[in-house]
């Protein structure tokens, strides 16, 4: 007998799955040989080398070219995946360590899964739910093995004898999704899975593509019950219907055009009233549905208690509670869904909206009837007053009259209302959540804010906030420079001390000179000049991230980004920059749209560097004074906000609402912190040392040939006349391309000292600065934009940088000498 063939797609916020320790041993496959790491290396290694995305407490990243050992459910032999993603996960909870009879350890979170085999059938099962004598799959053969020899591992099984809780080891855990899969082998032979409602209903029977002529993946899965073959489709996991992502494109498009028999809905019942927010758009598009109240145990930990009945009554949805990690509610959600389903898939009632609302949502709805329209009519009609211009798009196309009366009615409803329309309407969108959580939900014990709630209060208060941001960039600008100058001072006279000794060695002649001159005054440059203020600035940066201060600096920050064209989120890539231009331009993946991504990477690379901050502090803040290097600051934030505005003005489109998890406050750990740290930093070392040393040795060889007078006299009309600059000053402009600290460095070079104050007026100090500060990206961030962006938008950033920054020094040169300033 054939089964019935079904479509039920999962539509819910992001979500995460949960992970292992760090110091898991993985077999991999990279670089054509297969080869044993710890999970923390590899899924570090890809952090570093590729943008990385955020969903609240986890890091993802794609790895390039990395595969793994994952066990075939339907064969039960291992086979070669490919691994689509790396995640990082903060946790501080204790976590849970089982040995099997073989002596097999493994160490994880209590929610991560691991494969058991239970009632004749592999399963996910949470990891504080095994028990002694649960039988879990291990493999035995070569390790790490051949691709020849992949085939020859066998596949038994092992019995669990020892479960323990232990201590988290330095705050993060790390997992990875693996194509097809969803399970991965460890170095000792042991299957880990992860397990979501998708993973729950489908079981091990996955296929991970991409969706039709998108780059975003496509999960599907099949499931058979009650004589139905259903296709379980996982969208992407988004936060509203609008189209302000490739995401949520996709999965409206789906829902409404594709029409499957069903959507189930999964709601996160710990956070219920923003949730409900897309629940309420996801009635709106008239598809029968079943909503699956997930993580109610983290809600009862909070003290929530939901009244699943009532809500039921209040929405007309089919409510069934859930804890997906565990199965829970998982057959009782298929129950539902198939019971929805032979009942005729019962469409939600439609969201009542205020008077004047539905009076003209009607009146659009009924000329949207007539044109007979691919989605709901009155869900477009709705979709038309909020502005959506992809629903615009499609209209234009059929019935251009349609959008004219769309946009007349929703200046009515601002005149009205007194604020734009689509703010009206998620307005009140919001209203109805939280009368539905009013009459569902309940606190059931008085629950004291805790420390990080107090702490989250008052540094996201519209005045307080604000307060405590402008105090802690102050104390971090000011703690960098204290200890860069006092470190900087130290170090130089300890490695010049070594002139002496090395001159005897090598002599005054022209080998001494290129030795001393080219290569140990680069290397010393490099030492006092830019460890000094590189190493504090990412610890103190990398303490914010893991404190969690940095998304609340992005939500203050909102309003003003707005005024650019962005949004808060912008910042996270904007404070990046101040560390490196280069991952600060990759992560504006983050952004929405093509256009804000194009918009936050221009703003980025304009913003100072750590090299230009060794500039800053190094030149006008030890040798002009640290009021002028806070001014410089100052100068250049108001040029990157008005630059920002201008590029917001010149590129079409408006900036999207801000959407982001907010973590909670966390004392940061000092071991991730130092990590990071120091990967940065060798990081630094290895790419910038070595053009230090080789562009010391190249202006120290053009100097001893006699060259360098014909270079500064090509440029001199620049550096000398317009810019009021000595005639040296020309060489680094071009070797500032390599690296930006080069500048100083080869300054001290060619001036032959390191103490600016004798050799250059404070106004030189300050116009060399600024000049610093807008000019040309590094070659790294040139080729970070050119593969974001292509070379056409790369070279247009680049020439128009280099034209501003040499304008603005002119002119700052001028202002300067007129006024005459104090120092």
């Amino acid at each position: 007998m054939t089964k019935k063939k079904l479509r039920i797609a999962l539509a819910g916020n992001a979500n995460v799955g949960k992970s292992l320790t760090g110091d898991s041993e993985v077999i991999i496959y990279h670089e054509g040989k297969w080869k044993i790491a710890q999970l923390r290396e590899i899924v570090e290694h890809s952090l570093r080398r590729r943008p990385a995305a955020r969903y609240g407490e986890t890091e993802i990243s794609t790895p390039n070219n990395l595969f793994t050992i994952s066990l075939d459910p339907k064969t039960m032999k291992a086979v070669k995946a490919r691994v689509s993603k790396v995640l990082r996960h903060r946790e501080t909870r204790r976590l849970v360590r089982i040995r099997t009879k073989s002596g097999r350890v493994l160490t994880a979170t209590k929610d991560h899964n691991f494969i058991v085999m239970a009632d004749g059938e592999l399963r996910g099962l949470e990891g504080e739910h095994l028990s002694l004598g649960d039988r879990v799959p291990v493999a035995d053969g070569p390790t790490p093995p051949t691709l020849e020899r992949l085939a020859s591992i066998n596949i038994s099984w092992d019995v669990i004898e020892e479960i323990e809780e232990v201590d988290p080891q330095d705050g993060y855990v790390y997992d990875l999704a693996v194509e097809g899969y969803e399970n991965f082998m460890l170095a000792n032979g042991l299957f880990v899975h992860n397990s979501v409602i998708f993973n729950q209903l489908t079981g091990l029977h996955q296929h991970i593509g991409n969706w039709p002529g998108k780059t975003v993946e496509k999960a599907e899965g099949t499931l058979h019950f009650k004589g139905y073959e259903i296709d379980i489709i996982d969208l992407p996991g988004i936060y509203s219907l609008s189209t302000f992502s490739l995401e949520e494109l996709i999965s409206r498009e789906y829902i409404a055009v594709e029409r499957p028999d069903l959507v189930i809905n999964v709601v996160d019942a710990s956070v219920l009233e923003r949730n409900l927010f897309f629940t309420l758009q996801l009635m709106e598009l008239e598809t029968p549905m079943v909503i699956a109240l997930n993580q109610m145990d983290v809600a009862a930990k909070k003290g929530i208690k939901i009244d699943c009945q009532r809500l039921e009554e209040l929405l007309k949805v089919p409510v069934i509670p859930t804890v997906a990690i565990t199965g829970r509610g998982i057959y009782q959600l298929l129950e539902r869904s198939i019971e929805v389903i032979e009942r005729g898939g019962i469409k939600p009632p439609r969201i009542e909206y205020g008077r004047e609302i539905e009076k003209r949502i009607e009146k659009l709805t009924d000329l949207v009837k007539e044109v007979g329209f691919k989605y709901p009519a009155r869900w477009t009609a709705i979709k038309l007053l909020e502005g959506d211009r992809e629903v615009e798009r499609e209209i234009q196309r059929v019935k251009p009259e349609i959008i004219r009366t769309a946009r007349r009615l929703s200046k009515e409803i601002e005149r009205i209302h007194g604020h734009p329309c689509p703010t009206v309407i998620t307005s009140e969108r919001y209203e109805v959540a939280g009368r539905i959580v009013r009459e569902a939900q309940r606190i059931v014990a008085p629950i004291r804010p805790s420390l990080s709630e107090r702490i989250h209060a008052i540094t996201t208060h519209r005045v307080l906030g604000y307060l405590v941001m402008s105090l802690v960039l102050l104390a971090v600008f000011y703690a960098i420079f204290s200890f860069g100058d006092y470190t900087s001072g130290l170090l130089g006279d300890l490695l010049y001390g070594l002139e002496h000794p090395f001159r005897t060695i090598f002599g005054n002649g022209l080998l001494g000179d290129l030795l001393w001159g080219g290569v140990m005054e680069g290397l010393i440059a490099g030492v006092t000049i830019v460890l000094p203020y590189i190493v504090p600035f990412y610890l103190i940066l990398y303490m914010l991230e893991d404190s969690g201060y940095l998304s609340r600096i992005a939500f203050l920050t909102d309003s003003i980004m707005h005024r650019m064209g962005l949004h808060g989120k912008a910042f996270i890539p904007i404070m990046l920059a101040y560390g490196c231009n280069v991952p600060a331009c990759l992560s504006c993946r983050i952004m929405e749209t093509q256009r804000e991504r194009l918009l936050a990477a221009f703003v980025v690379t304009l913003v100072p560097c750590a090299a230009v901050t060794v500039i800053v502090l190094g030149l006008v803040g030890k040798f002009v004074g640290m009021n002028w290097a806070l001014t410089l600051y100052i100068i250049n934030i108001a040029l990157v906000f008005a630059l920002g505005r201008m590029a917001f003005k010149t590129l079409p489109g408006e900036p999207t609402s801000l959407i982001m998890e907010m973590s909670e406050y966390r004392m940061p750990h000092l071991k991730t912190v130092l990590k990071q740290t120091w990967f940065r930093l060798e990081e630094y070392i290895k790419m910038a040392f070595p053009l230090i040393i080789v562009s010391s040795f190249v202006i120290k060889t053009i100097e001893v040939l006699g060259l360098l007078d014909l270079s500064q006299a090509v440029l001199s009309p620049i550096t000398t006349v317009w810019l009021g600059l000595p005639p040296e000053v020309g060489v680094t402009l071009i070797f500032g391309i390599l690296r930006k600290e080069l500048m100083l460095i080869m300054l001290a070079a060619l001036l032959g000292t390191t103490d600016f104050g004798n050799v250059l007026t404070p106004t030189q100090m300050i116009v060399f600065t600024l000049v610093a500060m807008l000019y040309i990206p590094c070659i790294a961030t040139i080729a970070a934009l050119v593969k974001e962006f292509g070379w056409r938008k790369a070279l247009l950033i680049t020439v128009f940088e280099i034209l501003f920054a040499i304008s603005v020094g002119g002119i700052a040169f001028r202002l300067l000498s007129l006024i005459n300033p104090p120092y």
